[in-house]
């Protein structure tokens, strides 16, 4: 029979091993706050809950995907819900703060302006696009984290492409399909 360790060493095993899978993790949730709530600070506490409930239980998740997928949906939702808890009044665009992600644009002025429009979009509206062009996640995965129909998931996709689409053109005059697609990953 294997020789078990002691309590104090065996806890400090697991908080090793935790520490290693929030570091491993840790931009992506940050990022899909930030770029969610549009504030630093609100993505860092956030950021911080989704660890801590990810703590009390990881005895639950049954593999490194599982994790994801569940650091991903339950992200999505804590977003969805401190917007809905706080009704302060909104940033203008211009003080909006920049991603942390580096932008893989050529045109870093419609990069810029996308993202400033995205900030404009509904709530599930903009989470779907978050996960769909910056998690690069396809929309069966996206209904899957957010708990809705693919068929809902895609008519965001579509609704918010087309809206974004029109938003730019009344700025920027016509822009092209192609375009809109690519700089849409965030």
């Amino acid at each position: 029979m294997p020789e078990r360790l002691p309590a104090k060493q065996a806890a400090d095993i697991a908080e090793s091993e935790f520490a290693e899978i929030v570091h491993r993790h840790q931009s992506m949730v940050y990022s899909i706050a930030l770029h969610f709530l549009a504030d630093r600070s609100a993505a860092e506490e956030l950021a911080q809950d989704v660890f801590l409930q990810l703590h009390s239980n990881l005895d639950a998740l049954k593999s490194e995907e599982h994790m994801i997928f569940w650091l991903r949906k339950v992200t999505s939702h804590r977003c969805i819900d401190h917007k809905r808890r706080r009704h302060l009044p909104q940033l203008s665009l211009d003080e909006a703060p920049e991603p942390v992600a580096p932008t893989r644009s050529d045109d870093p002025f419609l990069a810029n302006r996308l993202r400033r429009l995205l900030t404009s979009l509904p709530e599930k509206a903009r989470i779907v696009m978050i996960l769909r062009y910056q998690e690069d996640m396809n929309p069966e995965e996206i209904g899957d984290a957010l708990g809705m129909p693919v068929a809902t998931v895609k008519s965001h996709l579509q609704r918010s492409l087309a809206l974004l689409r029109e938003k730019l053109m009344r700025v920027m005059g016509p822009v092209p399909n192609e375009e809109i697609e690519g700089e849409a990953t965030l």
